[in-house]
Parts: structure tokens; sequence; C-alpha cells
């Protein structure tokens, strides 16, 4: 199930860890492929799941070095927050600048941009919109009047009409944010990346 918790017994210990690290680096990568959308020239939606968030996990406690079980179930608690629950995408929202002069001209404008991302589901007259919801936990910390930050984490909570028509879509991304232009006529999601994301909706 895509939103069952993580647990200790899912985190391999260190020297596990360097022994199959790099085939599942490579098998995490091969899903993010069709996970990752971008919309735009600088906003990019990784979609997450329990794969995406056992790698994080792991990664971390190789970079940060944690080796006890409370340690562990630290950074345990922090993403599996991150995981899609029944009938819901969930998302890390990437605003992807690399100098300075974008940082200083995007993250201003930008504000309230983890609001401003919307699933168009099928369409004509059947069409169904979602749009982003902030997850709770971190809006607190991420969210500011002023300036807004590269990262946020934003869930779609869909009902079961719009659960099964992504089933069959066709699904656009759009970004609505008024500052963002190159958002507004949005991504149609490939078949793969549909069919993919479909499972974690259903929880398969």
């Amino acid at each position: 199930m895509t939103g069952r918790p993580l647990t200790l017994d899912d985190i391999a210990d260190q020297r596990a860890y360097e022994r199959v690290r790099d085939g599942f680096r490579a098998q995490v990568i091969g899903a993010k492929k069709l996970r990752r959308v971008t919309v735009g020239p600088v906003v990019t939606l990784t979609f997450e799941s329990r794969l995406t968030m056992r790698f994080q996990v792991q990664e971390m406690a190789r970079a940060e070095k944690l080796t006890t079980d409370a340690q562990i179930q630290h950074e345990l608690d922090v993403y599996n927050r991150l995981l899609p629950g029944p009938g819901e995408l969930s998302a890390t929202l990437f605003v992807e600048l690399t100098s300075e002069e974008e940082l200083r001209t995007w993250l201003p404008r930008l504000v309230g941009i983890e609001r401003s991302v919307v699933l168009e589901i099928g369409e004509g007259a059947g069409r169904h919109v979602v749009r982003s919801v902030p997850e709770q936990e971190h809006e607190s910390h991420l969210t500011r009047q002023a300036v807004t930050s590269a990262v946020h984490y934003v869930r779609f909570p869909c009902t079961p009409e719009e659960v099964a028509a992504f089933a069959t879509g066709p699904v656009r991304l759009v970004v609505d944010h008024r500052e963002y232009p190159y958002g507004r006529s949005g991504v149609v999601l490939s078949d793969a990346t549909r069919v993919e994301l479909s499972g974690d909706l259903t929880g398969h």
C-alpha cells in the first residue's frame, strides 16, 4: 500500500545499505523519471511514494551517519508525513534556480506557489479540477510573506470520482500563479506517468 508508514524494519543498517545502494539508487532514479513533471522554466514537481521516501531516509541516515533507532525513527516521523494517503497524491515542489540573480528574481515573485498547482482531470463538461494543498506540518516553516521557499510539500486530495477519472485521463498539470505565466497552459501527463500515479491514488 502506498501510504503505509515506513518503519525501522524498512531501513537497512549502513553496511547492508552500502552493499545494495547502487542498485537501489538506479531503481529510484527510474521511478522518479516517471514521477517528475516540469512546468515552465523553474517549477518541477516530484510525486512521492513509499519507495522515494525510503530512499530519502536511507540517504539521510548515510549522509548524517545516523545509527541509533531513535535517530532513524526521527527521520521516519518526518518523511512518513509526506507519504500520500488513500485517494491523494503527495509531491515535492521545487523552484529550481541556479544563480543569485534567479533567486532574487523568482522567490519574491512566487509567494503562494504552493497553492497554485492544479490537476485538471478529464476534459469537457466532465473535467475535474484538484488544487494543491500545502503539507500542514511543513507550511509554517516554509511560508513567508515576502519571499517563498525553493522547496514545498503539497498534496492533491481527490474524490472517488476524480480517482476514477484520473485512471482514464487525460490529466494536465497546471501552475496558475499570477506571476508565473509559463505554467498556465500546463503539461499533459504521459500515459506512463498517469498510470504510475493512479497506483498511488488507489493504494497499489
